[in-house]
């Protein structure tokens, strides 16, 4: 049975490999520990694939996968994860950046403290100013909505019990969220673990304005579903009923007032002048569709053949 596995997603990373898989083994060798290292190649344009090979033919614990094209690191993430064997995951990049050093106190914090995952969180940078201060307004941002107290929720160091990247799926650029991820599906048992963050001495680096834009995206996107995703109406529903119910009674205001003035025989405008009628007419519309989306969104839900799909833990019977 393996003990580690080592997850590498890349993309045009062919200078670092061989340095990076010697590495990783000097470290697990000295635990005397069984590993495997898998190198999930995101469709990359340069050599990559060529060194992943010749690297497997040296060492056998070394294993590849091969994408056509660029799908992203979150794709990379799922496959290294279904691939896994090993009693404890560790993922880390492939540009030097992460330390194989840390891989024997991640395992650890795993097996023996009994962590289901295990965070790095690189105190101390050596990025950019900007990616420093977007990266720390991200995550402050990202605890306040998920809950979870981590410093550092999109450093690639991390590690799982093998129940955890077996029970989550990673897809579109959810890698960021992993520890939402993980806690949605169950495990609750988060730690956090300083880690060595090294400058990048091969390549460059893939960062970018839109990867930041995206994320903040991406974080409502698994918010709204983890709460709402198997009870969709729960949330239209009531914000339809609301702007249903504000229309109605805004509405009601303006004729009420229309009615007034006639019983007083004063010169009232048409209903239709009044700006307020249009307002209560539109809360009316947005509610009705709000609603309807509700509706057939809870459809769906009921239709989808994971409807009934929920984590079980174990099972005992008589």
């Amino acid at each position: 049975m393996t003990d580690i596995s080592v997850v590498v997603p890349l993309f045009n990373e062919e200078e670092s490999l061989p340095e990076l898989t010697a590495w990783i083994d000097n470290v697990i060798t000295k635990e005397k520990l069984s590993y495997e290292v898998i190198l999930v190649d995101d469709g990359s344009s340069d050599n990559s694939w060529e060194v992943i090979k010749k690297l497997r033919v040296d060492k056998p614990q070394v294993k590849g996968i091969r994408f056509r094209r660029n799908y992203g690191k979150s794709a990379a993430l799922y496959s290294g994860f279904r691939a896994a064997k090993g009693n404890v995951v560790i993922t880390m990049d492939a540009d030097l950046q992460d330390s194989p050093e840390e891989i024997p106190e991640l395992f650890k914090m795993i097996a023996v403290d009994k962590f289901d995952m295990v965070s790095g969180w690189k105190k101390k940078r050596y990025d950019s100013f900007i990616k420093n201060k977007t990266s720390k307004f991200y995550n402050a941002t990202a605890r306040v909505v998920s809950g979870i107290k981590l410093h550092d929720f999109n450093c690639g160091l991390k590690a799982y019990q093998k129940k955890v990247v077996k029970s989550i799926e990673v897809y579109g650029e959810m890698h960021r969220y992993i520890p939402i991820l993980a806690k949605n599906a169950g495990f609750k048992k988060i730690g956090e673990k300083v880690v060595l963050h090294q400058a990048r001495k091969y390549g460059k680096t893939k960062f970018g304005l839109e990867r930041f834009i995206n994320g903040f995206l991406d974080l409502l996107s698994i918010t709204f579903i983890s709460k709402f995703g198997k009870k969709p109406m729960h949330f239209f529903g009531l914000m339809g009923t609301l702007m249903f119910f504000i229309g109605l009674v805004a509405a009601a205001i303006v004729g009420i007032n229309k009615l007034v003035l006639i019983a007083r025989e004063v010169a009232a405008p048409r209903v239709t002048e009044s700006p307020y009628f249009y307002l209560a007419l539109t809360a009316m519309i947005i509610g009705t569709q709000l609603f309807m989306t509700g509706f057939i969104a809870e459809l769906v839900s009921r239709s989808s053949a994971e409807r009934n799909a929920y984590q079980i833990e174990e099972e005992a019977f008589d």
